[in-house]
């Protein structure tokens, strides 16, 4: 690991200016991405801003047909509320289905985000919800956020302090893991809203994307069979020791169909 400053700012606005002050600063959240690039030399940054002592931007709430999430909130704790379960049961599902209990303890809702890793769970469900990314700035919706491989739009110095996740008619995560990291090989998170079918994928791509052809066949008919006649193409799809572009694309579909089959198992509430 490379030398580096070390700040713990009391209050998001310390964090802001000092971000603002030094433009080769790092964000540190959960730090399960972060700090094994820095053990192994992958990553150099000439100082860390800790967000851990932030309490103010950890939390969950139902606000009207909205559950919000603060940024630094764990996973485990989207997963283990009751809030999030009786809305948004599949949001929960997710974040329950991520790594192991280390990374779900540590790991957090905004780090993930700011991280964009292509095979992360919890794109696709802010992706497939339509969700807004709340920044010290700005809000984003999720459609505009995620911009390619590790790359979301956020801007120099900008910070993520919750995210709103609307509260649809129904929902449903499939993933097909990658057995030792648990990342998603394929994972979609398939969502029926009162604008229609929103379908997102993670794992296959370097980053997460709808599903537009899905989409308009599950819009039209929700059945796993409405994808019977629909293909993926493995052009520009992730292809590595784990799985190739084709294996990938294979798995787009039947995730699709295994997560609009829990749908129709749960019933719309």
């Amino acid at each position: 690991m490379y030398d580096f400053e070390y700040h713990k700012p009391k209050t998001l606005d310390d964090a802001a200016a000092t971000l603002s002050q030094h433009e080769d600063f790092k964000l540190l959240a959960g730090g399960m991405s972060l700090l094994p690039a820095l053990k192994l030399r992958l990553a150099r940054y000439s100082g860390l801003v800790d967000l851990g002592a932030l309490d103010g931007l950890r939390g969950i709430r139902r606000e009207g047909s909205e559950i919000v999430v603060g940024a630094m909130t764990p996973h485990a704790e989207v997963a283990d509320s009751g809030e999030v379960a009786r809305a948004i049961p599949a949001l929960a599902a997710l974040a329950g289905g991520i790594g192991d209990p280390l990374v779900r303890n540590c790991g957090t809702l905004g780090g993930s985000m700011a991280n964009a890793d292509p095979a992360a769970d919890y794109p696709a469900g802010v992706l497939g919800l339509g969700a807004i990314v709340m920044t010290t700035r700005r809000p984003i919706t999720a459609d505009a956020f995620f911009v390619g491989m590790f790359e979301t739009a956020l801007e120099a110095g900008e910070i993520i302090t919750e995210v709103r996740f609307p509260i649809v008619e129904a929902a449903a995560y499939s993933k097909f893991r990658q057995p030792a990291s648990r990342f998603a090989l394929v994972g979609v998170f398939v969502a029926r809203t009162p604008g229609g079918v929103r379908v997102a994928v993670t794992g296959a791509a370097p980053s997460v994307f709808r599903f537009k052809e899905a989409e308009a066949a599950l819009s039209k008919r929700f059945d796993p069979a409405a994808l019977d006649t629909i293909s993926v193409s493995a052009d520009r799809l992730n292809s590595d020791i784990h799985a190739s572009a084709e294996y990938r694309a294979h798995c787009v579909i039947v995730m699709t169909k295994r997560a609009v089959a829990k749908i129709g198992d749960v019933g719309t509430r």
